[in-house]
Order: C-alpha cells, then structure tokens, then sequence
C-alpha cells in the first residue's frame, strides 16, 4: 500500500525567510511554490534525495495559533492507488477528516486521517 515516505510539513510564519533558510544553510531546491485561499505552501528538497521532501505552509489568516497545528503538521506518504488504499485502511477502522479526497498544488490527489496518538498523516497520490 505505502510506497515510500512522501513528505513533511512544516508551519512557517515568513515563507520567504524559511525557503531561505532552508536553501543557503542545508542546500535544500524549491521544486513547487503555490497559494490556496488561505495558506501558502512550497515543497523543497534535496539533490541527493529528490523523492522526499519538505513541505513548508505559511497561513495567510493572522488568527491561526500554530500551538494548535502544530509546527510539524502532517507526515504524508505516497501511494499508488489511493482509492485503493482508502478502502484497506476503511477496512481497519482507519476514520478520515474529511470523506472526499482533495486536489493537490500539482494535480495530485490527497486525505488526511489521524494515527493513534493524533498525529495528522496524509496519503499522496502523485500525477501519473
């Protein structure tokens, strides 16, 4: 079902000074910048290890409280078949946030569900 580790989201509160920091001092390559309505959200990763990556988020509404996401928000995996894969974890009583799957930034296809602990993790199905 899970094909490998997809990502890693983190809050941020300056997008700009993030990408940089994350860029000069670890060598880290923006691969996807976009908005939403309400945050925006780039992916970076690194030359020596393209297919994992660090997504940073950065709310566009000032009266977000990070202490409630958290600074680390989500770990995403990618799958093959997400629909697929919806219906095993349904199986084991796996209860989703939402019950359609949204759009990602690139066309891709995703859903949030929390792990024991509540932790937020999200399933990626990339464009193919």
């Amino acid at each position: 079902m899970i094909r490998k580790m997809e990502h890693v989201a983190i809050m941020v509160r300056d997008m700009d000074q993030s990408i940089q920091f994350y860029s000069e001092i670890f060598g880290f390559n923006v691969r996807l910048r976009g908005s939403k309505p309400d945050r925006e959200m780039a992916f970076l990763y690194l030359e020596a290890q393209q297919d994992m990556e660090i997504e940073l988020i950065q709310e566009k509404m000032a009266a977000v409280e990070y202490s409630e996401t958290g600074i680390v928000n989500h770990l995403a995996f990618t799958v093959e078949n997400i629909d697929e894969t919806i219906q095993f974890l349904k199986e084991k009583e796996i209860v989703f946030t939402s019950d359609e799957v949204k759009p990602t930034l690139e066309g891709g296809r995703m859903i949030l569900f929390h792990g024991p602990n509540q932790e937020l993790l999200q399933l990626v199905e990339r464009v193919k």
